[in-house]
């Protein structure tokens, strides 16, 4: 399975981004791809002048071309990070919409004790419009996540491993079409 993920976070050691490394390596990814939401803020002026710029075409592109996605976020104010939405928002903006039918897989890692349920039901409302393959379980909540991550990154509770590793073998399932 070619993964690309997302994490929300633009953090390089970020929890999220240490979770989407996981999901790779429990889910024995043949290739991954993290990628990158440094892309300018959505300006329609921008847009009109520059057309659409290189960074997110390259965003673009990475989706198409996985097998599937992960997305990990952080939950900000009871929704997702301000970077993911504004990758969602230049991405509807391409000539082809990369996320129809794509197996997605969606987590949270946050420092609060819910993991961030409110950030994936946002997700999930802002996945819509792009009619991917959002899986809906099983849902992978860390919280706590200061705590939940050893030196190398690598998750310390069997549940959120066992979890983990259950949505990972879920979602090459959808890919290979046996799910």
């Amino acid at each position: 399975m070619n993964l690309l993920g997302i994490s929300g976070s633009l953090r390089s050691d970020s929890f999220n981004r240490k979770l989407i490394r996981e999901a790779a390596r429990l889910g024995k990814a043949a290739s991954f791809i993290e990628a990158d939401l440094r892309v300018p803020l959505y300006d329609g002026d921008l847009e009109a002048t520059s057309g659409i710029p290189e960074s997110v075409q390259t965003l673009t592109d990475q989706i198409k071309g996985a097998d599937a996605v992960i997305i990990s976020t952080p939950e900000y104010n009871k929704g997702i990070s301000g970077v993911l939405k504004n990758a969602l928002d230049w991405v509807s903006r391409t000539e082809s919409n990369p996320w129809l039918g794509k197996p997605v897989a969606i987590m949270s890692a946050t420092a609060g004790r819910a993991g961030g349920e409110r950030t994936q039901f946002n997700l999930r409302l802002c996945m819509v419009p792009f009619r991917p393959r959002i899986l809906q379980g099983p849902e992978v909540l860390v919280g706590g996540a200061s705590n939940e991550f050893d030196d190398s990154g690598k998750l310390t509770n069997e549940r959120y491993v066992k979890t983990l590793t259950q949505l990972m073998e879920d979602l090459a399932a959808e890919v290979s079409g046996q799910a």
